[in-house]
């Protein structure tokens, strides 16, 4: 049963504060007053310490494995018969993450005062996409909430299982070239200025090529932190460029061009715009609210442009296809396929299929991109240190010569 904390004032005319059980907050009042205590003050002790909880954790997130295994329990859950605001009821005490677990507290607490559940959602974006919204929007609208949100929950896993991959690809290139640069700072700086000493001493003609490296080494050294600084900057301006109104559709239009990467590129926005312009069709989303919320998913403004004009299309009455045929964004193939679909009304199956071949040529290009870029790294700094060697090592064995 329900635990109330009461603040109010007894027949005497003293204040006084305490706990309370009952059903609900009306019944806790009505006892209270038959107790001879005028309440001022009347929470839920439960309610109290989640709030306490969000405060204290405002700073945390909601990971897709907790958003995901919420989803799924309460997939469960509706399916089984139970009432929305019960089942929410229920997740409350089965959430683990702090901040899941007070947002969908308070989600219920509104359910229960009579909102819609997706508007409940809405209340916290940090946690809940536009996608999440309005699938369960028209979950609420068909009364398929619980088909719905197993299909929210497997998008979810599929989406970040996909994220993981790329970045899982490109951690491995990324420590390479920071372990390989430090050992490169280190070596100009401290290993070589203490070796090529000894040549000036002898003030001896040195090959240019030893010359070159002494004078890099000199550069590093004497300017090592404005270069630190430039980098710091430069990196900075560039991140700022590519985030600005301006800079943001050329930089997404270059990415496309790179060789290698920009194919990489394709693939998982055509990856992206596939699986969930599917997902939400196949959810009950209508045609023109699945493209507003698909042109934010793919994550570039290229093909953000396209899915805009195709919207616009649709909504005079053309095909879906045709828009995304002329922009020469997407392979013809995925034209081909999203064409037929509209023929024979199996736009969602057909869609699903883009998405499962494009997921997997994603897989195959990352793993082709990591064994290129490992070896050419190995060549990349195999070449440095090689010339650093010679560089050093031919005076010295000239000198040796001479002195035999």
């Amino acid at each position: 049963m329900p635990v109330f904390e009461y603040r109010g004032v007894n027949s005497a005319g003293k204040t006084i504060k305490g706990n309370i059980e009952s059903d609900n907050v009306k019944n806790a009042r009505a006892k209270l007053k038959k107790d001879g205590v005028f309440v001022t003050e009347l929470k839920d002790k439960k309610q109290l310490s989640l709030k306490k909880t969000s405060k204290l954790s405002s700073g945390g997130s909601v990971s897709v494995q907790d958003l995901s295994l919420m989803t799924r329990q309460l997939a469960t859950l509706i399916k089984s018969q139970i009432p929305l605001v019960d089942a929410l009821a229920a997740l409350v005490d089965q959430v683990d993450n702090l901040v899941l677990r007070s947002a969908v507290s308070d989600i219920r607490q509104m359910v229960t005062e009579g909102s819609s559940f997706h508007k409940a959602l809405g209340k916290y974006p940090k946690i809940f996409s536009n996608i999440y919204i309005s699938m369960c929007e028209a979950g609420e609208m068909s009364g398929t909430l619980d088909i719905i949100l197993i299909r929210l929950a497997e998008f979810t896993e599929k989406q970040n299982e996909l994220r993981n991959k790329v970045r899982a690809a490109m951690m491995y290139p990324m420590i390479m070239a920071f372990f390989g640069f430090a050992v490169m700072i280190v070596m100009f700086v401290v290993v070589i200025p203490k070796v090529t000493q000894i040549f000036e001493d002898l003030e001896k003609q040195l090959p240019w090529y030893t010359e070159v490296l002494i004078g890099i080494s000199k550069f590093i050294a004497d300017y090592w932190l404005m270069l630190i600084i430039g980098f710091v900057a430069s990196i900075l301006m560039f991140l700022r460029w590519s985030s600005s109104e301006n800079g943001r559709p050329k930089w997404d239009a270059m990415k496309l061009k790179i060789p290698v990467v920009g194919k990489l590129v394709r693939m998982i926005a055509v990856s992206r715009f596939a699986k969930t312009l599917s997902t939400l069709l196949a959810g009950g989303v209508p045609m023109l609210n699945a493209f507003d919320i698909v042109k934010n998913v793919v994550d570039n403004k290229v093909f953000e442009r396209v899915i805009i004009e195709c919207r616009d299309q649709v909504s005079e009455g053309n095909s879906v296809a045709g828009p995304l045929k002329k922009s020469g964004e997407f392979p013809p193939i995925v034209t081909h396929m999203v064409n037929i679909g509209e023929k024979t009304g199996e736009l969602e199956n057909m869609l699903t299929q883009v998405s499962e071949a494009y997921d997997f040529q994603v897989n195959v290009a990352i793993s082709g991109l990591t064994s290129i870029l490992e070896p050419i790294m190995l060549i990349f700094m195999g070449l440095i240190v090689g010339f650093i060697v010679f560089s050093i090592m031919i005076p010295i064995l000239e000198m040796s010569n001479i002195a035999g």
